[in-house]
């Protein structure tokens, strides 16, 4: 009985959203709550590191960009 009610509820929440001209759509993302989540984020995080030591070319230019931004804050 509860139930139908909330459905209903649900319902016209979604119906309101798409009239506003927005529409539903389903992401996945990792589960931390698996037990080597906390690994896989270091094992990541090294091949990144990695990765960012070896190209010089980016570094430069985040370095450049960097340097740039002098004066935007208000």
């Amino acid at each position: 009985m509860g139930t139908t009610h909330v459905n209903a509820r649900v319902q016209k929440h979604r119906d309101a959203m798409r009239m506003s001209g927005l529409r539903p759509v389903q992401i996945w993302v990792p589960d931390t709550r698996r037990p080597n989540f906390a690994e896989e984020c270091r094992r990541q995080s090294r091949l990144v590191t990695q990765a960012d030591m070896s190209d010089t070319d980016m570094q430069d230019f985040m370095d450049n960009a960097l340097a740039d931004v002098a004066g935007w804050t208000a």
